[in-house]
């Protein structure tokens, strides 16, 4: 059985903004990483839409960047939206009762399955589905965005933290 996680870079202040928290080298290779390890990736509509970004090479590119390219392209995705109407090729859209391909997914896969996008997570959480919380903390201050919790925080319980790179630490929490 696959463990669901809900992971992602967040200001102190508990906003999500992808613009804001650039990751350092460190960062960068961590999430390469990551997302080589997965089983599949569970997007929301708007995290999908950003990470098309990845889809297609570009020229400015670094090695790095080409390698985790490589990596989000090889990974099984699944987009949550009922107002998508078409996915990439390598992706299939979820348009109704999430709650219940995700738990099919976690039955059929191993290893994890990571959680992109807030609002899904939440939906998620309600639901009893998400096995682990990653927060990304990073050293800033945003006063405004979409919060990593999309609702009420659900009662946790600390794992473990870690650092990564120079100004970054991830917490990981269960549900308690």
């Amino acid at each position: 059985m696959a463990k669901l996680v809900f992971g992602m870079n967040l200001s102190l202040d508990g906003y999500v903004d992808l613009q804001a928290s650039e990751p350092d080298a460190a960062l960068f290779r961590h999430w390469t990483e990551h997302v080589r390890d997965l089983a599949g990736s569970v997007y929301g509509r708007r995290m999908y839409e950003t990470m098309r970004y990845w889809d297609e090479d570009r020229p400015e590119w670094t090695k790095e960047q080409r390698e985790f390219a490589a990596a989000w392209r090889r990974l099984p995705k699944w987009v949550a939206s009922r107002s998508l109407k078409s996915v990439g090729s390598d992706v299939a859209l979820v348009a109704e009762d999430v709650e219940t391909v995700v738990h099919g997914l976690k039955a059929r896969l191993s290893g994890e399955i990571s959680v992109s996008g807030p609002e899904l997570a939440q939906s998620l959480t309600d639901a009893g589905l998400i096995d682990e919380y990653r927060l990304y903390l990073h050293p800033i201050v945003l006063g405004r965005g979409m919060p990593f919790f999309a609702g009420p925080r659900p009662p946790l319980r600390l794992v473990a933290n870690e650092r990564i790179g120079e100004t970054v630490i991830r917490l990981t929490y269960v549900p308690a």
